[in-house]
């Protein structure tokens, strides 16, 4: 946690001082009061006191009360202040780490998990912070004076209120050793309620075309009862801490009102001298009891930080994990590639395996796509052909070899100018919240209308894109359009970038037969000169390409055109017997 608050700014800090600076003010004005209180006890009993002295004591007294309130109020805008600014930058400097991560680190945290650390667990450190500079500062400042403050009093009071406070922290020690383990799972079972129901939204087509909408019930139940359960568990032992912090509060006044009373007994009754003395004792005890109080306010404020600072602790740990973690691909330097290399992709001999896994994806891949080129990928599923083409835009980094993109080696570009270079289109096509505009062009910097038109038209989309308008509405995550749709959209997305290198992986799978020739053909035609990398399942989406590699369990078992790979390559030739007839092959 003290890592995660040297995260403080310099305009931050001053208004912690500031806040700092109120407290004492205020802490000092409530302690000056019963000094009034006590004032206008002993006049009130000694007689011949004049009214014009008890209204002056009394009008103290609200003055310092008033003063009191005035710098609570400000203390907690400045302590509000500070806690909302800080929650601001570190929930924008958790989405700006996640962003800069591989899916490496993606994978590592889940995606529930993040977002549980960007919202819940910040929300947690917001609240320690806000009420901290208010409670924290002011619990032991307050208690330190008080005890001062009563020193000087009766030494019989005095040990009352030290046995009071002992008893305080024995109670606040044993509740927070008891409650302390619960209150660290409560952010993992968070974690985890957060991931069924993410899941159950998603999948929830599928859940309800297979009638497991009672299955998905009980994973919610399981979760929501484990995070319920913990909460009670947790809950049941602070709930006892209130009950015993008013026990202790009456206890400790019962016990100086019974030791006020035995000292006050205790003065003989004779002469005016005495009178004096026993008035000068309730006085004190009146005042003694404010103090006292005072201490058991400050212990009990402490309490309140005590009951949240282990889920706290927890959440600033969580958060420190992923502000901490460096990404494994790391930016490069290099802004441009070799002269003349535009638009090339090599493999040499790459291998690659997924983090903590066994076994490699890819073993020893080799090829080389020249400027203009159009080089597919296709194989049995599993073969390897999406983890091929996610190391070129780094999406992970390969085990062994070189990717290179324009003669450069792909970790020697920063990830900005390689992206740059990229027209990405994945297997699953990504639709933002917006407008069919929006995501056509997101991405691509300035574009004009007629270059949007032109990429819609391109990706065989002006269909349906015309009828509900460039500025129509798009739902998360693309909702309110066909798988068919939203894959033409990522297309026409990538071909307004005009990129050097288009990557397609498996990207026409939700197109028919006729959309996709169509779209091939118009691709063919803009991408003249550019390169493009396919991964593909269909034989009719790639037996136009310039080069095919067949991949099996991760290997290249076959290299080249349509027709060689006919003749030599026989995984190649069941995929294409699978999918085509004999007549068909013989004609292609």
């Amino acid at each position: 946690m003290l890592k995660l608050f040297k995260r403080f700014q310099r305009k931050e800090a001053v208004m912690i001082l500031v806040c700092l600076i109120f407290i004492i003010g205020q802490v000092w004005l409530d302690l000056t009061m019963p000094d009034y209180m006590s004032e206008i006890t002993t006049l009130v009993q000694t007689e011949g006191s004049a009214m014009s002295e008890i209204w002056l004591a009394g009008g103290n007294m609200l003055l310092c009360a008033l003063g009191s309130l005035v710098l609570s109020i400000m203390t907690g805008f400045l302590a509000a202040q500070v806690a909302a600014s800080f929650s601001k930058r570190l929930r924008a400097g958790i989405f700006q780490q996640v962003e800069g991560f591989s899916m490496e680190e993606i994978n590592r945290f889940s995606t529930a998990s993040l977002i549980t650390r960007t919202t819940n667990d910040v929300t947690q450190i917001q609240m320690l912070v806000a009420m901290g500079l208010q409670v924290l500062l002011k619990a032991p400042i307050m208690a330190v004076w008080a005890i001062g403050k009563i020193q000087s009093k009766s030494w019989q009071w005095t040990a009352a209120t030290f046995a009071a406070v002992a008893f305080m922290l024995v109670l606040i020690i044993i509740a927070v050793a008891f409650a302390m383990p619960r209150f660290k799972r409560i952010q993992t079972l968070t974690d985890n309620l957060n991931r069924v129901t993410r899941e159950n939204l998603t999948g929830l087509r599928v859940v309800r075309a297979y009638n497991a909408e009672g299955y998905q019930e009980g994973k919610f139940q399981e979760a929501n009862q484990a995070l319920t359960s913990n909460n009670l568990a947790a809950n049941r032992v602070m709930a006892i801490m209130f009950p015993g912090m008013n026990l202790v509060m009456n206890g400790l006044t019962l016990a100086i009102y019974w030791i006020g009373a035995y000292l006050i007994g205790a003065i003989p009754l004779t002469g005016a001298p005495a009178v004096a003395q026993r008035v000068g004792v309730f006085s004190d005890m009146v005042v003694f009891s404010s103090y006292a109080m005072q201490v058991v306010a400050a212990f009990m404020m402490l309490v309140m930080i005590y009951i949240i600072w282990p889920r706290v602790s927890v959440s600033g740990k969580r958060v420190l994990e992923v502000l901490e973690t460096k990404p494994t691909i790391t930016d490069g330097t290099r802004q441009t590639g070799l002269p003349g290399r535009e638009g090339e992709v090599e493999f040499r001999d790459v291998s690659f395996r997924y983090p903590d896994a066994a076994e490699n994806v890819l073993e020893h891949v080799s090829f080389r796509a020249k400027k203009g080129q159009t080089v597919a990928f296709i194989g049995a599923t599993g073969s390897g052909k999406s983890s091929l083409i996610n190391l070129v835009p780094r999406f992970y980094d390969a085990t062994q070899g070189q990717v290179l993109v324009d003669g450069v080696d792909v970790r020697e570009y920063t990830l900005e100018a390689l992206h740059q270079k990229l027209g990405y289109v994945p297997q699953r096509a990504v639709m933002f919240s917006g407008t069919i505009a929006s995501n056509v062009t997101y991405g691509a910097g300035n574009t004009t209308e007629e270059q949007v038109k032109q990429a819609v038209q391109i990706a065989q989309a002006a269909d349906f894109v015309e009828s509900a308008g460039y500025h129509g509405p798009v739902a998360q995550s693309g909702a309110n359009l066909s798988g068919g749709q939203k894959q033409r959209l990522a297309i026409a997305r990538a071909v307004c970038r005009k990129p050097e290198i288009y990557m397609f992986d498996d990207s026409f799978s939700a197109l028919d037969y006729r959309t996709d020739r169509a779209l091939r053909q118009a691709l063919k035609r803009e991408t003249a000169g550019v390169t493009s990398l396919i991964v593909a399942q269909r034989i009719g989406t790639i037996r136009d390409a310039d080069l095919i590699l067949v991949l099996d369990d991760g290997k290249v078992v076959g290299q080249g055109t349509h027709q060689e790979l006919l003749k030599s390559c026989e995984v190649y030739r069941q995929i294409a017997l699978s999918q085509l007839s004999k007549e068909e092959l013989e004609h292609a």
